[in-house]
């Protein structure tokens, strides 16, 4: 799930498994006495929620002209059509979901990506489960009215 949620913010695997091993490393290191499991879960997910977030931002345009070239690579059991309309798509949600306030994507990348449910969720982002909610609702919203306003069709 770590590497997911890492995967889907820094836009690259490698990147993606780095992230998730620093994060134990800090674990490890800062030997932090946690009541339970899930509070050394929720903590781990916060720390490679915010190492994936400085890493995108530092090296954002490099990871954007990387995933423009492994979208470009092709398989040859696909139909060229096919593959052309997937990545299509593919490019315009990554651009909707990248576009959204900080405060949605993290919700909606946790819940969508990251597999969590809305009290985890919550608890990562420090925020109630209700907030959560709105903030995933809201979140689907915005990408909604941004594929009605363009006209753009996601299969």
């Amino acid at each position: 799930m770590l590497v997911r949620v890492a995967y889907r913010i820094a836009g690259t695997e490698e990147a993606a498994e780095d992230i998730v091993h620093e994060a134990f490393i800090r674990l490890i290191e800062k030997r932090i006495p946690f009541p339970s499991l899930d509070d050394a879960k929720f903590w781990l997910i916060r720390v490679v929620k915010n190492g994936a977030l400085n890493y995108a931002k530092r090296k954002g345009r490099e990871v954007k002209a990387y995933e423009r070239w492994w979208r470009g690579e092709r398989t040859e059991a696909e139909a060229p059509e096919a593959e052309v309309l997937r990545g299509e798509s593919r490019d315009e949600l990554r651009a909707s979901l990248d576009k959204l306030p900080e405060n949605l994507r993290s919700v909606l990348i946790l819940k969508e990506y990251g597999g969590m449910n809305y009290k985890e969720i919550g608890r990562v982002l420090g925020i109630s489960e209700g907030n959560v909610k709105v903030r995933a609702f809201r979140a689907r919203e915005a990408l909604l009215s941004r594929f009605e306003e363009g006209e753009n069709h996601v299969s």
